[in-house]
């Protein structure tokens, strides 16, 4: 029976005649502009060896990407990135070229997204590699063709945020931290995930650079972000790459481009792979980065050639779809609040800041509502985080329980410290969980978090999901132990059961918009201040 010969593979679809002519237009536009520029077209194969995207520096996890074997046996990937091949091309069919090179592409790459997140794992890209020129010159030119590359596709608000690898990797470079340490602190700050980046930066100790690491994700805005970083950190090559950054933001200011950049020094990812300036470009009704790029001046040497490069790439998909969408760039801020007992905790909050929240305390069976000069959404938990990594809300209020099992692209900015609770595993009590070499089950409404919890424990464990009284489980043999939310504790003791391990805490927090948050910064960042305040009363 061909159970699946009427469907696409999950992460894939057709394009059908207008899709496909406006994917056509935007890669005309952007094959013109890089034309105009010297730059010469590559194409690589949409299947490459695993070794290709073998680099701790790439910062593509191989869960990440779609993996094959050859007739020999080797292991082979589709094509997760483009930079990667264009360096193994450059190294081994253009060493003897005349440097600098301008390179163009235009091909897609492969890489699985989260289950049921409504994004494609299919994304046509189209941008350039400036290869063998490590100047200043270099950057603007490359920053500059991003610019107009939104430009000329009549994008109708964006901007584009600029950092500097050195001023992060100059304040790790003091410090005694893993890998996995690094890897968390860059996550927290991209994130702007404040609460949690505080309460580990807490565990590492208190110095210098643990402060001003503390204060990075609130740092983005002008050219004032510089001053007051340098205010809060003095070190030589942190102060090199940010008198660098800034001489880089005021070229392009001189060059018109002042109202579409922004400073965002809490922009860190991939920074073993950045070696100078990065930048990333945001559209109004995109919930995900459109553009992306930077200096990577050591990518090329791991195939045999030292060579500096810059470049970027445009999501030709995201961009298409913002070309489609009717955007009302003047509504209000959109604030999507979780049903039930958060609702009536930010209602009051709201309350607090001086809102007027009348309608939302008669609402009846609408969901979405005016308070004040905003707008509310009310929608199920995990429904909040949908609409705010895609871009339909601005602000989301969600507990933390269903940021860990969920969660994925947005920023989370605030801990409203209300709603506290904790992740706990429990079992029957008297029972010794952790001893015995039987493999062990565990039931669960958050398997997510189950299962990252028994990997930081290096423990391999069957992981059952149930959805309703998950006590029950243990109780009826079917598991050894269960990962729930813990208020206080009494549901557990009436049922025979007692925790073993606290694994995480819980409470309400405030969510943002990656887009949202650069593009009407003023407005969500005033808006925050003002809950962040009433939280504390």
């Amino acid at each position: 029976m061909k159970r699946y010969s009427k469907l696409t593979p999950q992460g894939s679809r057709d394009l059908l005649f207008e899709e496909c002519d406006d994917r056509r237009r935007v890669e005309a536009i952007l094959s013109d502009l890089f034309k105009e520029n010297n730059y010469r077209k590559v194409m690589t194969p949409t299947i490459e060896f695993f070794d290709v995207f073998k680099s701790d520096n790439l910062g593509i996890e191989a869960e990440e990407m779609y993996k094959l074997s050859d007739n020999q046996g080797r292991t082979t990937v589709l094509r997760p990135d483009n930079t990667a091949p264009i360096a193994r091309l450059v190294a081994t069919r253009l060493s003897d070229e005349d440097f600098p090179v301008r390179l163009y592409y235009n091909q897609n790459v492969y890489v699985r997204n989260k289950q049921l997140a409504g994004r494609t794992d299919e994304i046509e890209q189209s941008g350039i590699e400036f290869i063998g020129d490590g100047s200043m010159d270099a950057d603007i030119e490359v920053i500059s063709m991003a610019y107009e590359a939104l430009k000329r596709n009549e994008v109708q608000s964006f901007k584009l945020e600029l950092c500097h690898a050195g001023f992060f990797n100059a304040i790790l470079d003091k410090m005694n931290l893993s890998p996995s340490q690094k890897a968390d602190i860059c996550s927290f700050i991209e994130g702007k995930n404040y609460s949690a980046l505080g309460d580990m930066l807490d565990k590492i100790g208190d110095c210098t650079e643990a402060r001003i690491i503390k204060k990075l994700p609130r740092l983005f805005g002008d050219v004032s972000v510089i001053n007051e970083a340098k205010s809060l950190y003095n070190d030589k090559n942190a102060n090199q790459a940010l008198d660098y950054l800034k001489e880089v933001y005021e070229k392009l200011c001189s060059l018109g481009f002042k109202d579409n950049i922004l400073i965002d020094l809490s922009l860190v990812n991939r920074s073993n792979y950045y070696t100078g300036v990065i930048f990333r470009g945001y559209a109004q009704g995109s919930g995900v980065t459109i553009l992306s790029g930077g200096r990577y001046d050591n990518l090329i040497s791991e195939f045999g050639l030292d060579a500096p490069a810059v470049g970027f790439g445009v999501d030709v998909n995201a961009l298409c779809d913002i070309m489609r969408e009717e955007i009302n760039i003047d509504r209000p801020i959109r604030i999507a609040l979780t049903k039930g007992r958060l609702e009536k905790s930010s209602v009051a909050l709201f309350k607090i800041m001086g809102l007027d929240t009348s309608e939302l305390e008669k609402k009846g069976r609408r969901l979405i509502l005016p308070v004040g000069d905003y707008e509310a959404v009310l929608s199920k938990a995990p429904d909040v985080i949908t609409y705010v990594e895609h871009g339909v809300c601005d602000i989301g209020v969600v507990g933390k329980d269903t940021i860990a099992e969920h969660g994925n692209s947005f920023y989370e900015v605030i801990d409203l410290n209300i709603g506290r609770c904790r992740f706990a595993l429990a079992c029957p009590k008297g029972t010794d969980f952790f001893s015995g070499y039987k493999r062990k089950v565990v039931a669960s409404k958050y398997p997510k978090v189950a299962r990252e919890y028994f990997k930081s424990k290096g423990m391999d464990v069957d992981i059952i999901k149930i959805e309703g009284s998950v006590e029950l489980a243990p109780l009826l043999g079917l598991a050894d132990g269960i990962v729930d939310i813990v208020e206080t504790g009494s549901t557990l003791k009436e049922n025979g059961l007692e925790i073993v391990d606290e694994i995480m805490p819980i409470s309400a927090r405030v969510i943002v918009n990656m887009a949202s948050m650069k593009l009407r910064k003023d407005e969500i960042e005033s808006f925050l201040k003002d809950l962040e305040l009433a939280s504390q009363v």
